[in-house]
C-alpha cells in the first residue's frame, strides 16, 4: 500500500463520508426520538398501521407491527432503510468510483506514471473504502445505541444490537466489493453511480417481494439482504455462521476478481 496515495484518497473522500454520516445519524436519532411518542399513542398508531396493506409495511421492513413496541424492534425496522439500504448505497457508490474516477477525470496516466504499481493503487484505495465504511458503521451504531439508551422504557439485548450492527457492516462490505468489481469491468470511463444505486434498490425490492409473496419466496436468496437477520426481538436471535460465511465469501470473491481484472485492464488515459 502507498501511504501518500492512501492519505490523498482519505482527504478526497472525507467530505462525502462526513455528509453521509451526518445524514444517517440524524435520521437514526430523529426516528428514535419519536419512539416515546409512539408508545404514548400506540393504540392510535397501531390502529392506523393495521389498515395499511401488509405489502407496504414489508417494504418498510415491518413484518409484525407488534415488533415496533420493543425499542430494539423499533430501531431495527428503521435501521433496515437507513443503514442496510442507504449504507449499502454509500458503500457501492464509493467503491465503484474510487478506481474509475481516475479514468473519467483523465488522471489515470498521471497516477500510473508515478512510481506506483497497480497493486499499490488497488490496495491503497481498497483500504480507504474499508476504513470509510467502518467509520460510517461505527458512528451510526454508537448514535443508535445512545439513542436507544435515551428513549428505552425497559431493558434490551445489547448482544442483539451488536449482531445487527455486524450484519449491517458485512452487508455494506459485500456491496462495496461488488462496486469494485463493476469498476474493473466497465470499458468506457464514465461514472456508474446511477447503475449502482439502482442495483441496491432493485435487490432490496426483490427481497421485499420474496417476503410478501410465497410463490416467489426463493428469489430472495438472490439478494444479500436475505442473509441479514433483523428479527432482533427473537430470544434465540444469534449470529448465523452460514450468513457470515456468505458475506465474507462473496466479499473476498468479488475483491480477488476485481484485483485480477484491474491488473490486466486497459486503463483509459
Amino acid at each position: 500500500m502507498n501511504y501518500n496515495l492512501f492519505a490523498r484518497e482519505m482527504r478526497r473522500n472525507a467530505t462525502s463520508l462526513i455528509i453521509w454520516t451526518i445524514i444517517l445519524t440524524l435520521f437514526i436519532a430523529g426516528t428514535m426520538a419519536i419512539y416515546p411518542v409512539f408508545l404514548n399513542n400506540q393504540s392510535k398508531i397501531m390502529g392506523m398501521l393495521s389498515i395499511i396493506p401488509a405489502e407496504a409495511l414489508e417494504f418498510k421492513g415491518i413484518s409484525n407491527i407488534g415488533d415496533l413496541l420493543s425499542v430494539l424492534g423499533f430501531y431495527a425496522v428503521n435501521n433496515i432503510i437507513y443503514m442496510l439500504v442507504l449504507g449499502s448505497v454509500y458503500s457501492i457508490v464509493l467503491s465503484s468510483n474510487i478506481l474509475l474516477k481516475e479514468e473519467y477525470n483523465l488522471t489515470a496516466e498521471y497516477l500510473l506514471t508515478r512510481p506506483l504499481t497497480r497493486s499499490e493503487v488497488f490496495r491503497s484505495k481498497l483500504s480507504v473504502i474499508f476504513i470509510n465504511i467502518i467509520v460510517l458503521n461505527l458512528v451510526t451504531s454508537i448514535v443508535g445505541f445512545v439513542s436507544i439508551e435515551l428513549v428505552k422504557k425497559g431493558s434490551f439485548s445489547v448482544n442483539a444490537f451488536l449482531i445487527l450492527s455486524l450484519y449491517t457492516l458485512l452487508l455494506n462490505m459485500v456491496f462495496a466489493a461488488a462496486g469494485m468489481l463493476f469498476s474493473t469491468v466497465v470499458k468506457r470511463p464514465k461514472p456508474v453511480t446511477t447503475f449502482c444505486i439502482g442495483l441496491v434498490i432493485i435487490l432490496y425490492f426483490v427481497f421485499t417481494i420474496s417476503k410478501i409473496t410465497e410463490n416467489v419466496a426463493k428469489i430472495g436468496y438472490l439478494t444479500p439482504f436475505k442473509f441479514v437477520d433483523t428479527n432482533v426481538i427473537d430470544p434465540a436471535y444469534r449470529l448465523d455462521p452460514v450468513n457470515v460465511v456468505y458475506f465474507i465469501g462473496f466479499t473476498l470473491f468479488f475483491l480477488v476478481l476485481s484485483y485480477r481484472l484491474y491488473l490486466r485492464k486497459d486503463i483509459y488515459t
